[in-house]
């Protein structure tokens, strides 16, 4: 059986491991800083990994060979994140309604700095730091789905251009309401567009429809994320209706596509440098169906690559791809005839295909699904 590794991510949780062990065998620590104390003096280390850790240089020495050590890098992000980001996290330095604070934030630097090292940087230490970043936030995404039935993880794909004020945008806030309330993990790209109104309606989840509509009026102000204005009133609708319950939902955004800010309404999020990594893996956790509604070439591919996973059953089986939107997808953007057409001549296998145009329509399709 693989070796698991006991994941050990706050100096507290290390003291607290090493108290009750004299040998430590098989942990991960990450981002602990050994200097604080001699605890490390009474202790043994095998098979240990140490991330982005201060280590002092008599502990250094005593380490075993079968330990690995990857430093620290010198670079303006956290490369061993513990867990996914947040909204104050992310935005961390940035005033709200202060336009000029926003270059200071935490998500502006990293991306300036990325674009500075360019996004298929030459420089391998950035390369593996931005690697070693990303396998980190996989990491601390797999944590937190381990509390959720696979099943009930189910993700929206749409289009970034989708603006608030767009009939559709309520229409996606809504259905993503509904699954929060109903215990599903809803996720999407963590951008804007379809993908903050899936947020914001797990935001509003357990708020009434009424306040989920004044939230969008505000919202309103500022209709697409190239505003200037989309970010503040984004957080003045937080200010305004705190989350009602803990709920979760997650955001998984990227630095490749860092013009587009991420969602703050997304309750975790996930952002990643790789976008290859981020949408694959995106479409694999989401094993409990897509819904598809409008886009355009981004979300044509991302059609295509859930396809695939459900022909191959690569997860073991396949998941629904519910298109919402029946008129849109049927002749604007006629992927689902086309679908059809292929899944009758034998070209795609284990497709489970539905059409929905509102929440009751998304909640029988995944239904069904589930009862089959």
């Amino acid at each position: 059986m693989p070796r698991r590794y006991i994941e050990i991510e706050s100096y507290d949780e290390y003291v607290a491991y090493a108290s009750q062990h004299a040998l430590l065998r098989y942990c991960a620590f990450q981002g602990i800083d050994f200097t604080l104390s001699s605890v490390y003096q009474s202790c043994t280390f095998e098979e240990c990994l140490f991330m982005g850790c201060r280590i002092p240089p008599d502990m250094q020495e005593g380490l075993s060979c079968s330990c690995v050590v990857i430093p620290c890098f010198d670079v303006p992000f956290e490369v061993f994140p513990s867990a996914l980001y947040t909204a104050d996290t992310l935005y961390n330095g940035y005033i709200p309604h202060d336009a000029s604070s926003y270059a200071g934030c935490y998500d502006a630097r990293v991306y300036n700095h990325y674009l500075a090292q360019g996004k298929t940087t030459k420089n391998i230490r950035e390369s593996l730091a931005r690697t070693l970043h990303d396998h980190s936030i996989s990491d601390a995404l797999h944590d937190l789905l381990e509390g959720y039935d696979e099943r009930d993880i189910v993700a929206v794909m749409g289009g970034h251009s989708l603006l608030r004020t767009d009939e559709c945008y309520l229409k996606v806030a809504r259905i993503a309401r509904r699954l929060t309330e109903q215990g599903a993990l809803v996720v999407s790209g963590g951008g804007p567009g379809a993908m903050e109104a899936t947020h914001l309606g797990a935001y509003m989840a357990h708020r009434s429809d009424d306040d989920l509509l004044k939230a969008v009026q505000m919202l309103a102000v500022a209709p697409s994320y190239k505003d200037e204005a989309w970010l503040d009133t984004a957080f003045d609708v937080m200010r305004a209706y705190p989350r009602q319950v803990a709920t979760h939902d997650i955001g998984v955004p990227t630095w490749f596509y860092g013009h587009e800010p991420a969602t703050p309404f997304a309750a975790h999020i996930a952002k990643y440098f790789d976008n290859s990594i981020r949408e694959d893996g995106l479409l694999a956790i989401a094993k409990g169906g897509v819904i598809f509604a409008p886009g355009s070439a981004g979300t044509m591919q991302e059609i295509f690559q859930d396809a695939a996973q459900n022909h191959y059953e690569t997860f073991g089986y396949a998941s629904p791809m519910i298109f919402l939107d029946t008129q849109y997808w049927a002749e604007q953007m006629p992927v689902y005839p086309f679908l059809q057409h292929l899944i009758e001549r034998g070209k795609y296998r284990n497709l489970i295909l539905s059409q929905a145009e509102d929440v009751e329509g998304v909640e029988r399709a995944l239904r069904e699904w589930r009862n089959r």
